[in-house]
């Protein structure tokens, strides 16, 4: 989550007449507001009269500057929605900014405004940084998604193109270099061009930001110009673009941007953004641009979920106080969000919205109508004694995650092409290490045991945790089970010695077996069996092959043996 920094004085000036106290603004009033930004005070410097406040949020990116916390505060204040004219002026903008051909594969989307009357601050530049770090970095996917750039209006000629260009085609001075690059060359030494490159690698040409007459203002999203992207306190007029993958994202980001510069008393205004090839939104998109739409929800909704009779009024004058627009509709409310919000994905979020802005004290308590004692369950309490029987033994206890891969839980094994090979897989994962549910622990044992080679023998270890377990009979199609595994390594290790440590494991229990020898890929033959309870297969015991030993690199005997807690529960 992000943790923002931000000035008293600063928030007191945002906050602007809302606040009718005359006393100035302290940290213990910031921290009072704080639940309606979702924030929490982790920090605080006195003596310069700074905050640092993290939000448990991640889906309202205008909340992650010190502008748009003194915004949400400042609509609680004086009761209804901030007014942002320039989302509604249908003039047509009188600065534009030129899509080229090509984009479309490497960087299609740019939104663009003019922010000017605003002098610029240290304080002020402090946030504007801020904000475009946090966007770029959190809500950017570290600029893969969006990256932001900030420049000096006055000197760029209009209209602006956005295009292609071949990396030794057009030199610049990036910030924080005295001296013009190619843009290969800021790729390969400037450190965002080392840091960020990869974003735009792999492409012929690269994308490239410049005015009516060629000057450069950025590579996007690497650096900007050293002489029109270099803010400065005292700037009273400035140019500010998004650019990104997604177009929705793009516009929300610059939406927050000039929201943000117009709460400091700047004027904004748009710029036509013309494409050569279709967007969602049509070629041509004026930008800053409203795509918040109304929806209607039912007070019964609403008055479900929050367990208290409301009423229309009340809903609307909870919503209208918290930035949206909200107008009644007999039994329904009709709600907008304002312009800087896309976060609404189902009622239950306005739901959210409206507890947050009457308060959670607002409501009335209700005592629990049932008294109930809570314990562990039966399962719960074989698992801590077979813990505790284990440690006794002489074994450590490992805990190792349940998703793994086809290649460990398979392939290592000697499982590949065998009835044993059955997995509950990962449907869309994001990574093959984790695409699989185990369906024994014996695998995370031996990932332990192979980067533990260098501590001394014996190796004792074992785990009790979930597998999952292929079950059509079951409506989910399997189940999980809780399994204890166990792994002994040495240079003597045999399976006399792990039975002997399952036989008193079970004795100590009270849970009477038998052994049955079976044929299973990962043991030696004659050296496995199977553990069995009331004629119910209930584990594995065994010596493991010696290719399943290669394969995960151990160089000494291992014997291991797997065991049914859930079973174990059930007949103790």
């Amino acid at each position: 989550m992000p943790t923002i920094s931000i000035n008293c004085q600063d928030f007191e000036q945002l906050l602007g007449k809302a606040r009718a106290a005359s006393t100035p603004i302290t940290a213990a009033d910031i921290e009072g507001w704080l639940p309606l930004v979702k924030g929490e005070l982790k920090d605080q410097d006195l003596e310069l009269g700074e905050l640092r406040i993290e939000l448990q949020d991640g889906n309202r990116p205008d909340l992650w500057s010190c502008e748009g916390m003194a915004r949400q505060v400042r609509i609680k204040l004086q009761g209804k929605p901030s007014s942002y004219p320039f989302f509604k002026s249908r003039h047509r903008p009188k600065r534009r900014l030129h899509v080229a051909p090509g984009l479309e594969e490497v960087r299609p989307y740019v939104a663009a405004c003019a922010a000017i009357g605003y002098r610029v601050t240290e304080v002020g530049l402090a946030q504007l940084i801020q904000t475009q770090e946090k966007l770029g970095e959190l809500f950017g996917r570290k600029r893969h998604t969006i990256s932001i750039g900030v420049y000096q209006l006055p000197q760029i000629v209009f209209p602006v193109t956005y295009a292609l260009v071949k990396p030794d085609e057009a030199r610049f001075t990036p910030l924080g270099f005295e001296e013009k690059l190619s843009l290969g060359e800021i790729l390969a030494v400037h450190p965002k061009g080392i840091e960020y490159g990869p974003i735009i690698a792999g492409h012929e040409r690269v994308p490239l930001l410049r005015d009516g007459e060629g000057q450069v203002l950025s590579l996007p999203p690497i650096i900007n110009s050293r002489e029109i992207g270099e803010v400065k306190v005292g700037d009273q007029e400035l140019f500010v673009e998004v650019t990104g993958t997604d177009l929705l994202m793009v516009i929300l980001t610059l939406n927050i941007l000039a929201a943000n510069l117009a709460d400091r008393g700047a004027t904004i205004e748009a710029v036509e953004v013309v494409y050569p090839y279709k967007t969602r939104l049509g070629k041509t998109v004026r930008t800053p641009f409203d795509f918040g739409q109304a929806r209607v929800i039912p007070i019964k909704t609403i008055e479900s979920a929050l367990g208290q009779r409301l009423g229309s009024e009340e809903v609307c004058r909870a919503l209208s106080a918290y930035g949206y627009e909200a107008r009644s509709a007999g039994n329904k409310v009709s709600v907008k969000p304002p312009p800087y919000r896309n976060d609404q994905m189902h009622a239950v979020d306005v739901v959210e919205d409206v507890a947050i802005s009457r308060g959670y004290g607002a409501f009335t308590p209700l005592m629990p109508s049932q008294f109930t004692v809570g314990s562990l369950s039966r399962v719960e309490q074989v698992s801590d004694r077979v813990r505790d029987l284990m440690v006794g033994v002489g074994f450590q206890e490992i805990i190792s995650n349940i998703l793994s891969s086809r290649q460990e839980l398979c392939d290592r094994m000697r499982l590949t092409g065998t009835a044993w090979e059955q997995l509950l897989e990962v449907d869309n994962v994001m990574s093959q290490s984790f695409a699989c549910l185990r369906q024994w622990i014996t695998p995370s044992l031996l990932r332990v045991e192979s980067a533990s080679t260098r501590a001394f023998y014996p190796h004792r270890l074992f785990e009790v945790g979930e597998v999952a377990v292929l079950d059509p009979t079951d409506d989910q199609g399997s189940r999980t089970v809780l399994t204890l595994g166990a792994l002994v390594t040495h240079a003597n290790a045999n399976f006399s010695e792990i039975h002997s440590c399952l036989d008193l494991l079970l004795y100590y229990l009270g849970y009477p077996y038998t052994l049955e020898p079976i044929h299973h890929p990962s043991f030696l033959g004659g050296r496995a069996g199977q553990i069995i309870s009331q004629s119910k297969a209930v584990g594995l015991i065994g010596e493991l092959h010696p290719e399943v030993l290669e394969q995960w690199q151990v160089g000494m005997p291992g014997v291991v043996f797997e065991l049914s807690v859930d079973a174990l529960a059930e007949g103790t």
